[in-house]
Formats: C-alpha cells, structure tokens, sequence
C-alpha cells in the first residue's frame, strides 16, 4: 500500500510449461530455491549460479556431453520428471537437499545427487 510497483523483476523464469503449484526456499542454502508445477514436473534452483561462456563451451567440447537447449535456464539444478500433478513441496528439515512432494499419484521423496552436498572439512 503507498509504493507503486515498478514491475521490473530481480529474476523471472520460464521455465516450466504449467502453472506453478509450490515454491519453497532451501533451510540449508538461501540461494536454493523448489518448485513444483502443473506439468508434473518439480525443480531445484540454484540463484548464486550466473552463466559463464567459457566454462559452457569447456563442457561441451567433451564428446560425452549432449547439447543444451538454448532456453535452460543455468540456475537449473534438477528437474523430476513423471509425478501426476504435484501439489507442494517442502525441504526435510534435517536432511540438507532431501526434497517431500505430495502429488496425485502419492507421496514423494527423493535427494538429487548434486543439491545438498557439502565439501568435508578442510576441503574448498
């Protein structure tokens, strides 16, 4: 109330072809942000991450790398394909990266590989 909205955004994503069903922040990384959408996908993001040419091109020089489509967002960390019309999502409050979904088809949970991992001690 008083302030006129600018209408400019800090980010904006288009990433998902539904309407988003549940949005949640990390506990363990305040730039690590779920959704979860009506095209029965749900998604990690990362908004500390920036794109970086070079580092883009190193990996796809490797003959093992498939080609990303131009419009993938590089905040993009994961995407779980297959749920039937997930409705929320929350992180496990102990578990860092560990991911609870509820959806038409069940109750989910599952940990990606590269979200919620820590380099030990001593280690950068």
């Amino acid at each position: 109330a008083g302030a006129k909205a600018s209408g400019n955004f800090v980010a904006n994503f288009t990433f998902h072809r539904g309407p988003v069903t549940s949005v949640e922040w990390s506990r363990f990384d305040s730039a690590m942000l779920a959704t979860a959408s009506a095209d029965h996908t749900v998604c990690v993001w990362d908004l500390a991450v920036e794109r970086d040419a070079e580092e883009e091109a190193a990996a796809m020089a490797a003959a093992d790398n498939a080609l990303a489509p131009d419009d993938l967002p590089p905040q993009l960390m994961f995407v779980h394909q297959g749920l039937k019309d997930p409705k929320e999502i929350h992180w496990h409050h102990q578990i860092p990266g560990m991911i609870l979904t509820t959806a038409a088809d069940g109750f989910n949970a599952f940990k990606a590989f590269n979200v919620g991992v820590t380099a030990p001690i001593g280690v950068s």
